[in-house]
């Protein structure tokens, strides 16, 4: 299996399908890269260049004791696109995959970016606080450290039912898709589990946001109940300069998984690539 170094040593293990200009894809919490895999072959099938890797702490990727933070995530992500000598990238970002993307470029500029994609993502700040009354209250971040320590297999069984949207009437999700959900999460070690869930709730990407100078695409669900879109998706699109922001109704989290959404999706994708 393929993997790059990161900066402190730790095994990045990455996947990279087709020729062409390059679409790297960062992975929601607390999945790995196979969850983009139906992204992967639509965009390899039409001329790029697909490119996904687990983030450190799950997957095939080393479980680290530290660095289970954003600027760490971006840091690796860097070292992936230094290895690869990638340029002319288009950086794809779900949930705490768009924080680590906003990171990246806060951090290391777009010298080798042509654009991004920020699905579902978690910028700006998904906390409660007094200067941003729409995000959520730490109690619900609280539980959900809860249940990763306390019985962590019930509670991705669980989540995926929010996460995917299965809780709503006439909803279409198959219990295949919640399982492969609870196999991705069970490969994460619960110390990187545990430590992600600060990162993805307490950092403030405001500021990185600011710093987005590429053609940028926002894509949101409106029934979002991971990362609610008015504390997202929505203020997001009035940091970025000129993003063009598309909202998905009755689109749940993980919105690129479910077959009704992800054909959409995939089609924005294409057509934002190819623009």
């Amino acid at each position: 299996m393929p993997f790059i170094k990161a900066k402190d040593g730790t095994d990045i293990f990455y996947k990279d399908w087709g020729s062409g200009q390059p679409i790297v894809f960062s992975h929601g919490w607390p999945l790995t890269a196979d969850a983009w895999d139906p992204q992967l072959k639509v965009v390899a099938d039409n001329g790029f260049r697909a490119i996904a890797h687990d983030r450190r702490g799950g997957g095939r990727s080393g479980q680290t004791w530290d660095g289970n933070n954003l600027d760490t995530y971006a840091d690796d992500l860097d070292a992936l696109i230094e290895a690869l000598d990638l340029r002319d990238v288009i950086l794809v970002g779900h949930s705490t995959g768009g924080g680590e993307v906003a990171r990246y470029i806060g951090r290391h500029g777009t010298e080798r970016v042509a654009k991004a994609v920020l699905l579902s993502a978690i910028p700006p700040l998904m906390l409660k606080t007094d200067a941003n009354p729409e995000g959520l209250p730490i109690d619900v971040f609280d539980q959900i450290r809860a249940g990763v320590e306390t019985d962590r297999s019930q509670f991705y069984q669980d989540l995926s039912a929010n996460f995917y949207g299965a809780n709503r009437d006439g909803s279409t999700v198959s219990q295949g898709t919640r399982d492969e959900f609870w196999l991705w999460s069970m490969q994460v070690g619960i110390k990187g589990a545990y430590d992600c869930i600060k990162a993805f709730s307490e950092t403030d990407l405001t500021e990185d946001l600011k710093r987005i100078d590429v053609p940028t695409l926002i894509v949101h669900g409106d029934d979002d109940q991971i990362v609610p879109i008015v504390a997202s998706g929505e203020k997001s699109s009035k940091i970025v300069k000129d993003a063009a922001f598309k909202v998905y109704p009755g689109a749940p989290h993980g919105l690129s998984m479910v077959p009704e959404f992800a054909e959409r999706f995939n089609a924005d994708l294409l057509e934002f690539a190819r623009s």
